[in-house]
């Protein structure tokens, strides 16, 4: 009898690390997988939202999902589902997002390259001076579609994509896309509160700034079709400041 429960003990022990053994298994596997799905790619600012970025006040940004003039369609599927992944269906197809969770992006700006080293419109202010030589001199920045991966010095991990109609932000969605909004100082305190601001908080809310930050990235002949006002479809792709790949160093 003590021989049997002996050898149950030791079968059940077995059946524990067997099943331990295997559950770490499939986590590696899993892991594995991922880092075979994720991408490095680059994703393009401009010079205030790399400026937003390196202030830690942009964790967001939105991009326009294009579709034929006057087409519409649905989106499909949830982010980071493999067997129904994110997408829009239209007529012509389903779009896939550009990035997917996971992705390592490195940030494209406006640079130029010195002598030693890079250097970054978005450190410098508008009125800045550049010299050389005791000379004053022109910078010719380079537009950001051209900066080489190389001279990336901001790395992003994506942490979420998904879709919605661009009036559909909210006051926070516009503060993580960088929008700063005018805040209320509460200066006509009456009986029923605050006439500047209505009680609000805010004189111009966050998503105001962003309504003209949003046009402002945008071709005039596409107003039209991708402005504020045409309230398109759009990827909402969230991130978060990470360092630059081991593999990339």
């Amino acid at each position: 009898i003590h021989r049997k429960i002996a050898i149950t003990v030791i079968s059940e022990r077995y059946a524990r690390d067997a099943i331990t053994d295997m559950m770490q298994s499939i986590g590696r596997k899993r892991e594995e997988r991922q880092v075979c799905q994720m991408a490095i790619k680059p994703i393009l600012f401009n010079t205030e939202m790399v400026r937003a970025i390196l202030d830690g006040r942009k964790t967001c940004t939105r991009r326009v999902i294009t579709l034929p003039e006057n087409m519409d369609g649905v989106p499909v599927g949830k982010s980071g589902d493999s067997n129904n992944p994110l997408g829009f269906m239209y007529p012509g197809g389903i779009k896939r997002p550009p990035y997917q969770p996971g992705d390592i992006l490195y940030v494209r700006e406006t640079w130029h390259k010195g002598l030693e080293r890079y250097i970054y419109r978005a450190d410098y202010s508008d009125t800045e001076k550049f010299y050389r030589g005791g000379k004053e001199i022109e910078m010719k920045w380079h537009p950001s579609i051209h900066m080489p991966k190389e001279a990336a010095r901001i790395w992003l991990k994506v942490t979420d994509v998904r879709v919605e109609w661009l009036h559909e932000i909210t006051e926070d969605g516009a503060l993580r896309e960088g929008a700063q909004g005018v805040r209320c100082n509460h200066a006509r305190l009456g009986v029923y509160g605050c006439t500047d601001c209505m009680n609000t908080g805010w004189l111009e809310p966050p998503e105001i700034e962003f309504m003209y930050i949003w046009d402002s990235t945008i071709k005039k002949p596409d107003l039209d079709q991708h402005g504020w006002d045409a309230n398109p479809w759009v990827w909402v792709i969230e991130f978060e400041r990470c360092e630059k790949p081991t593999e990339m160093r």
